[in-house]
């Protein structure tokens, strides 16, 4: 039995969806939340398998990764995390880019060509990734109706990703996955899913919530927001710091989400107009890890969010950049 690992974002889902548009197969699907990175894990004890990896670190599944390896899997690999060290071993066929401006689509979408290439564009807005949308989009002389109908659309998947536990999201990725696939022309889905029209009640929803809120901290580094421990908060996360990424992209931005067991769910946003940092941040703390521009922290521990305050500052204030 092949496998289809995944995140269970936007760039995840339409990572996944390209490649079996171009290549279809049967396969065991496995994702989770958008945190739930450690994914391979699920597979301990596969052998002789076809394993296909898609916008999951690397590095944060080495050694599950390695074991796959040695029992006799074929796995293909594609992502834009931090990867550590990439094994050099025949049965693993790496496509992994660490450049802020990509995202996994995007890696899917040059192996494959463009031939999905509008399935790319919605991935790229999900991951805020909004010039690289763009300048897809432009390669295959979308309209700017369209172009806004692609940004909403990965926006509202991405935003589906968001949450503790799958309890907190309006569908699972695995069902939105399979709701999405039957639609080989994105414009079809955004024009006639039920379930879109279901993300686009509840996204209005929890944005009006996460609007009210004001921020924490501010100064000249960066904006910093904290949210209290409910569901809306967990989904709301995603969206609305990229959403204020966006409106001051020379700052960065944080949102801390209580987990209401002394701990916080952090999200982290690089100032976009230089789109670095964030993971160097969020690795520096146990739970942690991301990409360059976006990152998070899994479990902040309370007594942790002084020193988090402390690295924030430091690292993305203009006199200690980092490189």
């Amino acid at each position: 039995m092949p496998y289809d690992v995944f995140n269970g974002d936007a760039d995840g889902i339409c990572a996944l969806h390209q490649l079996r548009l171009a290549n279809p197969r049967d396969s065991e699907l496995v994702t989770g939340v958008k945190r739930d990175i450690k994914l391979l894990g699920q597979l301990s004890g596969v052998r002789d398998s076809a394993i296909t990896v898609l916008d999951i670190s690397m590095d944060a599944n080495k050694v599950n990764l390695l074991e796959l390896l040695s029992q006799n899997n074929t796995i293909q690999y594609f992502d834009h995390h931090f990867a550590g060290e990439i094994p050099s071993i025949l049965s693993l066929d790496a496509h992994i880019d660490l450049s802020p401006d990509v995202c996994t689509s995007i890696l899917v979408d040059r192996y494959l060509r463009g031939k999905y290439r509008s399935w790319a564009v919605v991935a790229a807005f999900g991951d805020n990734l909004h010039p690289s949308a763009r300048k897809l989009a432009a390669a295959i002389e979308m309209s700017p109706v369209q172009i806004a109908q692609l940004c909403e659309l990965g926006e509202l998947i991405n935003y589906n990703s968001y949450g503790e536990t799958l309890n907190d999201l309006h569908f699972s990725p695995v069902i939105l996955y399979e709701a999405l696939h039957s639609y080989e022309d994105p414009f079809e889905f955004y024009h006639s899913s039920q379930a879109l029209a279901g993300l686009k009640e509840g996204y209005a929803d929890d944005m009006e919530k996460a609007n009210s809120c004001l921020p924490l901290r501010e100064n000249s580094t960066g904006v910093i927001y904290r949210f209290p421990a409910e569901s809306w908060g967990k989904r709301a996360a995603g969206v609305f710091c990229n959403l204020i990424a966006r409106k001051e992209p020379d700052i960065a931005h944080a949102l801390l989400v209580d987990n209401g067991d002394d701990s916080y769910l952090v999200s982290v946003r690089s100032p976009l107009s230089r789109m670095e940092g964030a993971d160097l941040l969020c690795r520096e703390f146990e739970t942690g890890g991301g990409r360059k521009a976006a990152a998070g922290i899994n479990r902040l521990p309370d007594k942790e969010i002084t020193r988090f305050f402390e690295r924030f500052d430091t690292i993305f204030s203009c006199s200690e950049h980092p490189n």
